[in-house]
């Protein structure tokens, strides 16, 4: 059910043996990602489950759910990174029906995210979710 995009990531995590490389890797997806727009940083966007500061900016086109991302820690543009790759593109009615728990658990990300980066990830998951929801 993974986008293609989602499973290049898991196809890169593969080749990568230690939590180091892949830690590494998911930085250099945040990286990659276009900065959020300064004017959308604003509370509405502002994900309050994140020790970091995160900003999530969903946007449904034609039935069509994807969302930009940004943060103040690098790790969390990764994660954000992540979700986007995971999310984006996807039917939103399909959106619900990702398993993103073990979607993620395909990377390993479960058992190397701190108590805190595990939360907050769990926050930007469920404001994914809520806002397809209300969309669909």
């Amino acid at each position: 059910m993974a986008s293609p995009a989602f499973e290049e990531i898991v196809e890169d995590f593969e080749f990568l043996d230690d939590w180091e490389d892949r830690y590494r890797h998911v930085i250099e997806q945040g990286k990659l990602m276009d900065p959020l727009d300064e004017a959308l940083k604003v509370p509405a966007t502002r994900e309050h489950g994140c020790a970091s500061q995160v900003w999530l900016h969903p946007v449904i086109e034609g039935g069509v759910f994807r969302f930009d991302g940004d943060s103040d820690a690098m790790i969390v543009r990764g994660l954000i990174a992540v979700l986007r790759a995971l999310y984006n593109g996807v039917p939103v009615a399909e959106v619900a029906r990702i398993d993103a728990r073990a979607e993620l658990a395909r990377l390993g990300l479960n058992d190397h995210l701190s108590a805190q980066r595990s939360n907050g990830l769990r926050a930007m998951i469920e404001r994914i979710r809520m806002v397809a929801a209300e969309a669909a």
